[in-house]
């Protein structure tokens, strides 16, 4: 089949692409390497739109958080990422989160039926020099592409190092120990939470800083970690409480184990390790917020300690992997297209998005311009008061070229609403604008 646009990347960003393309009858070829016998460090399977870290797509909450917003804005986009999520659905309170196999294969069966997208199994090891091209291949671009990409660009991509976390089998959990809760009560009970006292906080923090880790290749010793995915013994080394007020935050949370006449919904702990189900079974359940860079071994020797984890069993442990990206504020231009070859566009993660959901908008995105082009027609980006328009923006140009690192979405990239607008309400006034904004966006796409 002779194609209109060739997507190099069957990840969130590709597929979310491809489908924006197809559906609207233009001939696309997707090329996705997995399948072909190899597959990048941190996949384990062939699957289209494998999620590779955590199974949640963060808050589902439109009027008061900005993924939520984000959430809201590619469903009404007709996002298919979106349309599998709500498919593969499992309990995470107020977050959105998926069973990742039912996901992938939601994602795979949508794109396979529809009659003008062709699935290659093949890998690209140059970006073409003519044709419509679109490039999703996310933080772990095979060598030879990257190079392809560098010699392009005139520039060296930058770096950063990602974790992941660990995944729990259900039935070795002593619920004896733990209890099922979201923090505040919030969304349901959704969530495992394996309590720690002071004394047990104190040895996990001391083993995560002594723990045998992962050693960096010389190539390697000098790649940032990216914020927004720091392993936990990172974390741990930045202070002693600095756990208690992150993953391991432990206020909202009443153990009923603990509790007493004076306190029957029981009391706080010192600390709290959180556990959320990962896929629909309820079988498996991710560590959250505990990425790692850890050795295996000393993975299984540490977790181990955590009260109600003494006798886990993991269905996987962490690991580390090295993620790159494009400094796009300066080598793309505010279509996504690369400056020195305006046929290649960019989507997903290598762009500088950070997170699955920002990285299938701008998949979304780059299928809306690439099929307005083909139309002729002009393309209008989303206002910079939503969510996406937001994000776009900031790839594009708004950001700070020499500081630029992945990024996810946040009201800190919106304009901001008027001063009349107190601290309070500054979150529904960003969502409210952006929903009405947004109708405007979506009844021109037709």
């Amino acid at each position: 089949m002779t194609y209109d646009v060739h997507i190099i990347g069957g990840g969130l960003a590709g597929s979310e692409a491809a489908w924006q393309l197809a559906k609207r009858g233009l001939r696309v070829r997707l090329s996705e390497m997995r399948g072909t016998g190899e597959r990048s460090p941190a996949h384990q399977t062939d699957a289209l739109a494998e999620l590779v870290c955590s199974n949640s797509f963060r808050s589902d909450d439109s009027d008061k958080n900005a993924v939520g917003l984000l959430h809201h804005e590619m469903r009404q986009c007709d996002s298919l990422v979106m349309a599998a999520a709500a498919k593969a659905q499992v309990p995470a309170g107020s977050a959105l989160a998926v069973d990742r196999d039912v996901f992938s294969a939601e994602v795979e069966a949508a794109l396979a039926a529809l009659p003008t997208l062709e699935i290659v199994r093949e890998r690209i090891d140059r970006l073409p020099e003519a044709g419509l091209t679109l490039v999703a291949t996310g933080p772990l671009t095979a060598e030879a592409l990257a190079q392809s990409i560098g010699a392009a660009t005139g520039a060296d991509s930058l770096a950063f190092f990602d974790a992941i976390a660990p995944i729990v089998y259900r039935d070795s959990i002593d619920m004896d120990v733990c209890w099922m809760a979201a923090r505040w009560d919030k969304g349901g009970k959704d969530y495992i939470n394996c309590p720690m006292n002071k004394e047990q906080y104190l040895a996990f923090h001391a083993g995560l800083l002594a723990g045998e880790k992962t050693e960096f290749k010389q190539w390697e010793a000098n790649t940032p970690y990216f914020d927004g995915c720091m392993p936990i013994e990172v974390m741990a080394s930045r202070g002693i409480e600095t756990l208690r007020f992150g993953p391991m935050k432990p206020v909202g949370l009443d153990n009923p184990h603990s509790a007493t006449p004076e306190f029957p919904n029981g009391r706080w702990p010192y600390a709290v390790v959180q556990l959320r189900q990962d896929n629909k079974l309820g079988t498996i359940w991710n560590m959250v917020g505990f990425q790692t860079k850890l050795k295996h071994a000393e993975q299984v020797r540490l977790f181990r300690t955590i009260p109600g984890l003494e006798n886990a069993e993991f269905a996987r442990l962490g690991g580390l992997h090295r993620n790159t990206f494009l400094n796009s504020p300066v080598l793309l231009d505010r279509q996504l297209r690369l400056k020195t070859a305006p046929h290649v566009r960019f989507a997903g993660q290598i762009t500088g998005c950070e997170g699955y959901v920002e990285s299938a908008a701008v998949g979304l995105l780059t299928g809306l311009m690439t099929a307005a082009e083909i139309a002729g027609r002009d393309w209008q980006a989303p206002p910079r008061t939503t969510a996406m328009g937001a994000l776009l923006a900031h790839i594009t140009g708004d950001a700070e070229a020499e500081t630029y690192q992945p990024m996810n979405v946040n009201f800190g990239l919106f304009p901001p609403v008027g001063p009349e607008v107190k601290k309070k309400g500054r979150k529904e006034a960003y969502t409210a604008r952006a929903k009405d904004d947004m109708r405007g966006f979506v009844a021109a796409l037709g």
